[in-house]
């Protein structure tokens, strides 16, 4: 019965969104919102950053551990965005900043003047699936955080997480995901998920990125999970962690 429900809701949100779907299907909205999104992600990363600053910050302690031969640490994030992680990565860190919308520029240029204690190596306009800029091996650190809901292929991304990060690198991620199935959350991601695409560039709920992690070869996996407030939004359930290539 709760899934006739669901199902019937979604349709629901289906008929309220139909001039957007009209308009993606011109290929029209995509533009557009490609370059408002970036605009709605300096507001929205910023709320975000004080709700789990405490997280980043306990999450990130531990970066300058798998510093590299060369005595500088090679950090490599994949949506890098308006660069809100900047801030807890540490001094003379080494960075390439990777994204697929290159509407986030400006943005990421700002945050990097007001964190001179990085350095920055490259700005690379590419998809998490596709980081054949980057060479094999050339990380000590991968991130990732708020990505992989909005990726079109997860094991592709993660694929390439262990192609570019060295032999006892790390992967490092902060993700939203699917609530446990029995719960009203899930209940609401999945009937939310239509239109949350349209507004998220892409990002769905319900994605179950825990397991896609652990199908993948890493030799050493650091995951909980956690809520971030309010307990209501759809958004809510995080995992957060480290991987070891």
């Amino acid at each position: 019965a709760r899934m006739v429900l669901v199902s019937f809701l979604q349709r629901c949100v289906q008929l309220l969104l139909l001039p957007i779907h009209v308009l993606a299907c011109l290929g029209l909205w995509d533009s557009f919102y490609k370059k408002v999104f970036p605009y709605i992600m300096a507001k929205v990363a910023s709320i975000y950053n004080q709700k789990v600053y405490k997280q980043k910050q306990e999450l990130f302690s531990n970066l300058r551990q798998f510093t590299g031969p060369s005595g500088q640490l090679t950090l490599v994030e994949i949506g890098t965005g308006t660069g809100t992680n900047f801030q807890f990565y540490p001094p003379g860190c080494r960075l390439t900043c990777t994204d697929p919308n290159p509407n986030f520029r400006k943005f990421l240029l700002k945050s990097l003047s007001e964190n001179q204690h990085l350095k920055l190596e490259r700005l690379v306009v590419a998809s998490g699936e596709d980081l054949h800029q980057i060479p094999d091996g050339a990380a000590d650190v991968v991130v990732c955080t708020l990505v992989l809901c909005s990726v079109t292929d997860i094991p592709r991304v993660l694929r390439e997480v262990l192609r570019v990060l060295r032999l006892g690198g790390a992967f490092y991620f902060l993700e939203h995901v699917a609530a446990d199935h029995s719960s009203w959350t899930y209940f609401w991601q999945k009937v939310c998920d239509p239109a949350w695409k349209y507004f998220g560039d892409g990002c769905s709920l319900s994605r179950e990125t825990q397991k896609e992690l652990e199908k993948m070869n890493f030799s050493e996996l650091n995951l909980r999970r956690i809520h971030v407030t309010p307990h209501w939004i759809p958004t809510s359930p995080h995992i957060i962690g480290y991987a070891v290539k």
